[in-house]
């Protein structure tokens, strides 16, 4: 069943850069006589169309809190992405896996790297410089691609990656949660003693204008 591990791989990626996954997909089976690729993804119409939005997200994806945005924007349609090009996948190979199946299993893990994806994103834009984003994007773009090209030629070994990557991420993401929420901690108690310092500076005998015996 090498279409499982193949599925499994495009949807991650789909998750990360659906329209990429498209597009290479379609290049592959058209180009390399990858039989794995369905048909679908090799016509004409939907090879310029997935060019023209990867090149627009290749744009968008490299600039500071656009790219978040524009993830936002693709919660739904990565998965969405990653679930039909799994049940297309599946209708190449009848019988070896049903394609409802094939589509929960491209939709979910593609939901599962795109919220990991997204969340580290937001980490980086933290970052003043536009570099890192720019560093991040296309370091994503290489992965996608190098991802769904040995997922054609090497299905097992490039679902083996993958899994490898999308553990690192999400175990990513929980160190940077983890960050994030005793930084607030500590500065939410740098301004309670901030506070109590000003406090007691204003309550303190002597401190403020006396009015008893002796004053003038």
């Amino acid at each position: 069943m090498t279409i499982v591990p193949l599925i499994f791989t495009s949807g991650l990626a789909s998750g990360i850069n659906a329209y990429a996954v498209v597009l290479l997909l379609g290049l592959l089976g058209r180009f390399a006589g990858a039989d794995s690729v369905p048909a679908a993804l090799e016509r004409t119409d939907v090879l310029l169309a997935a060019a023209a939005l990867f090149l627009l997200e290749a744009v968008a994806d490299k600039i500071p809190y656009v790219d978040s945005v524009w993830d936002v924007a693709h919660t739904v349609i990565r998965p969405i992405a990653g679930a039909t090009v799994g049940a297309l996948i599946a209708s190449t190979d009848p019988g070896s896996l049903s394609e409802v199946a094939a589509g929960a299993m491209g939709g979910t893990t593609a939901l599962v790297s795109h919220l990991v994806k997204a969340s580290l994103r937001m980490a980086v834009n933290t970052s003043p410089e536009p570099a890192s984003n720019i560093a991040v994007s296309l370091a994503e773009d290489v992965s996608v691609a190098g991802l769904v090209t040995l997922a054609i030629f090497h299905p097992w070994l490039a679902a083996s990656i993958a899994a490898v990557l999308l553990l690192a991420g999400v175990l990513l993401v929980w160190f940077a949660i983890n960050r994030i929420r005793a930084f607030r901690a500590r500065r939410r108690e740098r301004r309670a003693a901030r506070a109590a310092g000003t406090a007691g500076t204003v309550d303190a005998p002597g401190t403020v204008g006396a009015t008893g015996p002796g004053s003038p």
